[in-house]
């Protein structure tokens, strides 16, 4: 019976040893906190790093690259400026507005000053407007519009050539074809006969501009001219322009020296 008893003890610690077995499985894992990652896991996690590493290094290469290249651009003469062209430019020398443009030679293009450029060359009398852009890799392009004349007067030095806006920009010898003579007291972009005038001139068609040989007004509302016939128009001011140049190609079909369409309802022949 004793040994029943024994035989018994023994099959049920049996039994129970794989509990115990298991218990000490889930100590072990509790007191690890995980599991040890197996071979394909410790590989992946490689890998990531290497990639991660990759990344910066790439990154770093990345911002390097646009320093230097920063570098090269601004701070060195490899991109810097070889060429000045000027464009639209025939009365005006192209040498006169190289040096009055004053582009430092090889001086970097991105640091070029293109409105200090236009603006120093619009200072030159002939200029009416001026246009600087870069032409990559090496050239400044400097586009000018130039003054035109619209008449002249003579004056101190010489004949005066007169633009559109009054100005007195130029001084010639020789009594330049094709263009009236401004006979005013005062030739001024700020008197208010030369604007009248002026205005008059640029709204009148060039066959008509290229008859007048004078042009004379004592105020703003008295402009007249002579045409190359020796006949007189009145014209006025400078509204009505397109009813005046009617009325007047009707006129000039009469016998008459002076064509008055100063007020083109009115118009008269004398």
């Amino acid at each position: 019976m004793a040994g029943d008893g024994r035989g018994a003890t023994r099959q049920s610690t049996q039994r129970r040893r794989p509990a115990a077995r298991r218990t000490t499985g889930a100590t072990v894992r509790s007191r690890r906190g995980r599991r040890p990652l197996t071979a394909r896991q410790r590989t992946g996690s490689g890998l990531s790093r290497r990639k991660a590493l990759r990344r910066r290094w790439v990154a770093l290469l990345s911002v390097i690259t646009v320093i230097a290249l920063a570098y090269l651009i601004f701070f060195t003469s490899l991109m810097g400026v070889r060429t000045v062209d000027v464009l639209g430019a025939s009365s005006v020398p192209a040498d006169q507005i190289r040096a009055a443009a004053q582009v430092p030679d090889q001086q970097p293009m991105m640091l070029v000053d293109t409105d200090g450029i236009a603006d120093r060359v619009r200072a030159l009398p002939g200029v009416a407007s001026v246009d600087v852009s870069r032409s990559w890799p090496s050239t400044v392009e400097i586009t000018v519009t130039e003054r035109t004349p619209i008449g002249f007067f003579s004056g101190a030095g010489g004949i005066h050539l007169v633009d559109s806006t009054g100005l007195d920009y130029k001084t010639v010898q020789n009594k330049p074809e094709k263009l009236p003579e401004l006979a005013l007291t005062r030739v001024a972009q700020d008197d208010v006969v030369t604007k009248s005038v002026v205005a008059v001139l640029g709204t009148l068609p060039q066959s008509l501009k290229d008859q007048i040989t004078q042009v004379r007004a004592q105020t703003a509302g008295g402009v007249e001219f002579t045409l190359a016939n020796g006949k007189i128009v009145r014209w006025g001011n400078a509204d009505e322009p397109e009813q005046k140049l009617k009325v007047l190609a009707v006129l000039l079909t009469r016998d008459g020296r002076i064509y008055d369409v100063a007020a083109p309802e009115l118009p008269t022949v004398s």
